[in-house]
């Protein structure tokens, strides 16, 4: 697909004093998108600093007492972008490298992935920076706890609803959940997404992302006529997301080719087998040491002979160092933010067709919108209306993405972030501005 869209100028941006401009991080990614966007707003356009700002950013200190007696501090953050279409909306990662660029840019993501799939929310993300896997469970549970209690002015079921993200799950969110009760003095089941089913969480939540992955991908594959059946699928990041969205094309009929996680890489030519190798890595935590295929250098991974390339990992994955070297013709975005700016033009000028974190990751948050529905309602739908109904947005919502990137003549990224910077823009003037 042509990226013919008018040259987005130079714009310097008038920047928060608390960035480094000469150290934007991800946050200065999400810039470049919105540049490339503008010129497509028409007089929606007036509005635009509007989402080149977060509505609010808070950072708290997290104390603990750690099992050993010492007092330990951590820095965590709570980020909502744009609150103009509903409430925040957006997970909560716990990871040593997490920056306030980095949940900024999240969090505005989260604004831009929502408005695409046109649920009701605005975009929000919270993080600290902590490596959980060198706290006991005590300790992790003190820490989530805590800084729940310190987000807690600004979080609510209709403010702002955290959700599961890098490193966090059901057991934090129901953790999360019930400090927050416990503070405003009655249970609260929607104040999070992603609980445990038996804490009002939703049937299908653990696998939504991994199958709008896959249901985006195959619908991107019908319309460019690439047959699922046999095609070669490589996988970065192995967990609910990579791995639910690399079962389901393997029961399809494609070939997992390769997979890498934080252990290693694995790879088989003629195909892996993908429940053994998910059973591998529930026991061992990763996809290193499976017995079913040869090891591969991690760096070899981005030219692997493969149809169809999932990264679900981490943010800046795919950068102007290895695009160059991927074989796919198709990349189906499971994590936020894997590709930077210039690396998209790269796979764009190679005919690559990269179908963008903000439409093919967004089954992850409409079922947690679901979830929070039902809470609301305290009335539960079968694991069938679920994926039924997620299958239907997902579809309608790349639906509108492809005809616009027709229309325009641009990347799906692109026209995602025409189609949703629209809707976000149009019910900011429609609100107008208070006082």
């Amino acid at each position: 697909m042509s990226a013919a869209q008018p040259a987005a100028p130079a714009t310097r941006h008038t920047l928060p004093s608390y960035l480094d401009p000469s150290h934007l991080g991800p946050w200065g990614i999400y810039l470049q998108q919105v540049d490339r966007v503008t010129p497509y707003l028409g007089n929606l356009a007036r509005w635009v600093e509007t989402l080149k700002r977060p509505k609010r950013a808070l950072i708290v200190d997290v104390p603990i007492e750690m099992d050993d007696g010492t007092i330990a501090h951590f820095e965590g953050y709570r980020v909502q972008h744009n609150t103009s279409r509903g409430p925040g909306k957006g997970g909560v990662r716990f990871h040593q490298d997490v920056t306030l660029s980095e949940v900024m840019a999240l969090s505005a993501w989260m604004s831009i992935k929502n408005a695409a799939v046109n649920v009701p929310y605005g975009g929000a993300k919270g993080g600290i920076r902590v490596d959980p896997k060198k706290l006991s469970r005590g300790e992790l549970e003190r820490l989530t706890r805590r800084y729940t209690s310190e987000i807690g002015i600004i979080i609510g079921p209709t403010k702002d609803i955290p959700a599961p993200d890098v490193n966090t799950n059901g057991q934090i969110m129901a953790w999360m959940m019930d400090t927050y009760s416990m503070n405003v003095g009655e249970t609260s089941t929607g104040v999070v997404t992603g609980k445990p089913v038996d804490l009002g969480g939703s049937l299908g939540r653990m696998e939504a992302t991994g199958r709008g992955v896959f249901t985006v991908g195959a619908e991107a594959a019908k319309l460019t006529g690439m047959p699922i059946e046999g095609a070669r699928v490589a996988v970065q990041g192995f967990g609910n997301v990579g791995g639910t969205a690399g079962r389901l094309f393997a029961e399809a009929g494609a070939k997992v080719v390769a997979v890498q996680d934080h252990t290693g890489t694995v790879h088989r030519a003629s195909g892996l087998d993908v429940p053994a190798l998910l059973a591998h890595v529930e026991q061992t935590g990763g996809v290193a040491g499976f017995a079913g295929a040869d090891t591969m250098q991690d760096a070899e991974f981005w030219g692997v002979a493969c149809d169809i390339l999932i990264p679900a990992a981490l943010e800046g994955q795919i950068t102007q160092d290895n695009a160059g070297r991927i074989q796919a013709r198709m990349v189906i975005e499971g994590a936020n933010g894997p590709t930077t700016p210039e690396a998209d033009d790269i796979l764009n000028d190679k005919g690559v067709l990269v179908l963008p974190d903000v439409i093919s990751n967004a089954g992850g948050v409409t079922v947690s919108y679901f979830e929070w529905v039902q809470d609301f309602t305290s009335f539960f739908w079968t694991e069938d209306e679920i994926n039924a109904r997620l299958v239907r947005i997902m579809r309608e919502a790349f639906a509108g993405v492809w005809q616009v990137a027709q229309e325009h003549k641009v990347t799906l990224r692109t026209a995602t972030f025409i189609v949703a910077c629209k809707r976000i823009l149009h019910a900011r003037e429609m609100r107008g501005l208070y006082p």
